[in-house]
């Protein structure tokens, strides 16, 4: 089994920061970056749960759902990769893409 600990707790982490700002910050290029993130995470899963099919995007549901649209993508991810040790690599990776998208945001 892979420990995916720390790729939920950086997401879960994140997406408290999405949740607790004010609707002021929630535009522009932080909501892209956070929704970017959502989509790249659920694609990651999707790859994993279901190869060889076109994985489905995460619709764009508004700014006040980022934060949620972010930790069901990694806790999706991270049930994905568990049963996969050989993917460490892919958990990462996606742990990485978090941190960035934080540094981005200035979260």
């Amino acid at each position: 089994m892979l420990d995916c600990t720390t790729l939920r707790d950086a997401a879960g982490l994140l997406a408290a920061r999405y949740r607790s700002l004010p609707q002021s910050r929630l535009r522009g290029e932080v909501a892209r970056a956070g929704l970017e993130l959502a989509r790249d995470l659920a694609e990651r899963a999707q790859r994993i749960e279901f190869p060889g099919r076109d994985p489905l995007t995460m619709p764009d549901e508004g700014v006040f759902v980022i934060g949620d649209q972010i930790s069901v993508a990694a806790h999706d991810l991270a049930a994905a990769l568990e049963p996969h040790p050989e993917l460490v690599d892919v958990r990462d990776a996606a742990v990485s893409r978090i941190g960035e998208a934080a540094v981005r945001c200035g979260l």
